[in-house]
């Protein structure tokens, strides 16, 4: 983000341009371009093509973000998370604002930010927790000023915390209908967890949640990022290992336990989910 260097009088900024090692640029998120900014006049500031996320929070004063044909108000408190290879504006208005920003990129992130979008997430929101972002803001800057050898993977986890923060605020919970929705979607996981030993089919979780069957399969993936069948049989076999490694119980048993029998079917699933059969499993645990 560049704000008029050649003209001073409009902003008065504290900047880091960050460079990440290359192994950063291609396995971990990466920091780009973190600082804070004074307006001292009035004006805006556009920018498309850019290979970069940008976080920004408004510290004090107010204006307005143009970003995919649609105009936001912002005011103090209001944070903005966009993808910058979209074209975009931002302007402070005669109420001077203060920001501080985060520029960033990553080798998921097209894949994150298009899940940011797919669950409600808004390029403008008022976070729960206004000082959280500022306080990983200040964290961010101190690493990417420090010499710590460590500092790209500091930098990763730092980001990484950003990433589920504001994730957390993609879903809007004053938006009744579509909260209610995945409440309804979210009972369903909950029954899973408790009765993964039963006979479970997407019929029979629809039929007992009044729940259309295309819909609850559309919205469970949508919701937490796998199909009803694959989280069914990742929570059977998280099950299957503990009873492997802290009980005795035979194959058969263990099948039974957690709903997939029998023992040779067990063993087959198991291996083609772990790599090793599970008396395998067992010893090596």
């Amino acid at each position: 983000m560049d704000y008029f260097p050649s003209t001073p009088m409009i902003v008065d900024s504290n900047r880091i341009l960050y460079t990440a090692s290359p192994f950063a640029r291609s396995s971990l998120l990466h920091l780009q371009e973190i600082g804070e900014l004074k307006a001292l006049q009035a004006h805006t500031s556009s920018r498309e093509n850019l290979q970069s996320y940008l976080f920004f929070t408004v510290l004090k004063g107010a204006g307005s973000l143009s970003y995919r044909g649609r105009n936001y108000d912002l005011h103090e408190g209001s944070c903005i998370f966009i993808d910058c290879r979209e074209p975009y504006s931002h302007t402070t208005d005669t109420d001077l604002w203060t920001i501080c920003w985060i520029h960033f990129d990553g080798p998921s992130m097209a894949s994150v930010y298009a899940k940011y979008c797919e669950r409600g997430g808004r390029p403008v929101f008022a976070p729960e927790k206004p000082g959280h972002a500022r306080e990983l803001w200040t964290a961010l800057m101190a690493t990417a000023k420090s010499s710590d050898y460590m500092r790209d993977m500091k930098i990763n986890a730092t980001l990484a915390e950003l990433l589920v923060s504001v994730m957390a605020e993609s879903w809007h919970p004053e938006e009744k209908p579509l909260a209610s929705k995945r409440a309804s979607v979210a009972k369903v996981r909950e029954y899973i967890d408790q009765h993964y030993a039963e006979q479970i089919t997407l019929d029979s979780l629809a039929a007992k949640f009044y729940i259309n069957k295309y819909y609850l399969s559309k919205s469970f993936k949508r919701q937490f990022g796998q199909n009803i069948s694959a989280y069914l049989q990742s929570v059977r076999i998280t099950k299957a290992k503990q009873l492997l490694r802290f009980t005795d119980k035979t194959l058969e048993e263990i099948g039974e336990a957690v709903g997939i029998t029998p023992a040779r079917y067990f063993s087959e699933v198991f291996r083609a989910v772990e790599g090793l059969p599970p008396t395998q499993y067992r010893k090596q645990w």
